[in-house]
């Protein structure tokens, strides 16, 4: 036994830290720099200025590291969802034990083919309007029963009872298990919708999964899913991933929430809420009920002393009766009075409107208005009179008569026109003159001008 002892070689033991720094040494040795295509996914830039980033394609991933004095060479910062080519060499973290590829050189390759697909059935459902706020429901803020379509083993259906728990235990929770990951989730996804809008027991759906990369998540962007949740008879709430995560499950359900422990937090209210509120609102219903008797008590003490008898009440109506009947008789004798006066009136109305008595005054009248008519009418004729005797003594004063029975003739040829110069006559020449009473016929014998005077001769 010794000797077969001795004869077994001996047993090397290595250490987790030898063994990944032999790991690496392996790769770093059989692997010069190569060239990767791929999705860039879960980007993370640190305060150092390294760049850590997954690069995948539709079947595989790989952690990728690039180093500040390498990233800053390039020209346009990566983003989630870039098609990229990277160069880099293989290597393996040591702290972790993860295998990794160092990049060294990183340029664009076109859009990631996940990306891609995504922003085109984005687009399509969009112009659907599948994603139209008018169509989507409220969400119940007290749901008798809420249900949730999960992985049963999964983080996030831990989270939401937590919170359910915490905030409303006795809400009741209904488990529709469904895988969220891998190439059947979206069909069992769908199916737990359509079973629980059969069954109809919970009043709001919230479909919830953890954080994880595009790939990860990527049952949540099938078609067939989008188009359950929008023909759901319940109220549908998202929350898958992180609040930074989207797919398009959020953009159709009625609301989204940025993580299932706020899911849970959005569906239910705060049990410690409502009973601060219930308190609230019995010490309220306490105050107002003791307002409320002191004030009947105060209104039944007032009353207690209003409270007469019987016989007082009686002889006080009695009394009131009497006061009623004075004033009502006051009353009729006052409109007796007025009534008198008013016929009074009208029968002195009556007696001025008589025709007899109308026939007599309109007679004064037209008499007054004869009298009133034939002064002036002697008025204006005496006006009239003495007018044209102004007139007639003006026209008397510039009339032509008035001139010739001062002395003056008018001399007329034979031809009746008016001899107005001596020019106009010649010696033998017969004249007319009109003087003041009639006419005379004369013959020319000599003319002078003015200033000369005819001889005797």
């Amino acid at each position: 036994m010794a000797a077969m002892t001795e004869s077994l070689p001996e047993r090397q033991i290595l250490t987790i830290s030898q063994l990944n720094r032999r790991a690496r040494q392996l790769l770093e040795t059989h692997f010069s720099l190569l060239w990767v295509r791929g999705e860039i996914s879960n980007l993370s830039r640190p305060s150092s200025g390294h760049w850590y980033f997954t690069l995948k394609d539709n079947d595989a991933q790989i952690r990728c590291a690039m180093f500040r004095n390498r990233n800053s060479l390039v020209t346009t910062p990566p983003r989630d969802g870039d098609q990229v080519l990277v160069r880099g060499r293989v290597s393996l973290y040591e702290n972790r034990g993860d295998y990794q590829l160092i990049a060294e050189h990183l340029e664009a390759d076109g859009a990631g083919l996940l990306q891609q697909r995504f922003e085109a059935l984005k687009k399509r459902l969009a112009a659907e309007g599948l994603f139209d706020p008018g169509r989507k429901r409220p969400i119940p803020t007290h749901p008798a029963r809420i249900g949730v379509i999960s992985s049963p083993t999964g983080a996030a259906i831990r989270d939401i009872l937590h919170v359910l728990k915490r905030r409303a235990p006795w809400i009741p929770v209904v488990l529709y298990p469904a895988a969220v990951q891998g190439r059947d989730a979206p069909r069992e996804l769908v199916s737990a919708i359509e079973l629980a809008n059969e069954d109809s027991r919970c009043e709001v759906l919230v479909l919830a999964r953890g954080g994880g990369a595009i790939e990860d998540l990527w049952a949540f962007n099938d078609e067939g899913l989008a188009r359950a949740i929008a023909a759901s008879r319940l109220p549908v709430i998202s929350a898958v991933g992180h609040e930074t995560d989207f797919t398009i499950a959020d953009f159709v359900a009625d609301q989204r929430a940025p993580t299932p422990s706020a899911a849970a937090e959005l569906v239910s209210p705060d049990g410690l809420e409502l009973l601060a509120r219930l308190a609230q609102g019995q010490a309220n219903l306490a105050l107002r009920m003791r307002r409320r008797l002191a004030l009947l008590g105060q209104q039944l003490a007032w009353l207690a002393k209003r409270l007469r008898s019987p016989g007082d009440r009686l002889r006080e109506q009695a009394q009131h009766l009497d006061h009623l009947e004075i004033r009502l008789r006051r009353a009729m004798h006052r409109q007796l009075d007025r009534r008198r006066s008013s016929l009074a009136n009208l029968g002195a109305a009556l007696w001025g409107a008589n025709p007899a008595k109308q026939q007599r005054l309109a007679r004064v009248r037209l008499d007054n208005l004869d009298l009133r008519l034939r002064a002036a009418e002697r008025r204006a004729l005496n006006q009239r009179r003495d007018r044209l005797a102004s007139l007639a003594a003006t026209l008397q004063a510039v009339s032509p008569l008035a001139t010739l029975e001062r002395g003056y003739a008018i001399a007329r040829d034979t031809n009746r026109n008016v001899v107005r110069s001596v020019a106009r006559v010649r010696a033998g020449d017969r004249l007319y003159l009109t003087v003041a009473d009639g006419d005379i016929q004369c013959r020319v014998e000599t003319t002078s001008p003015t200033g000369r005077r005819p001889s005797n001769d």
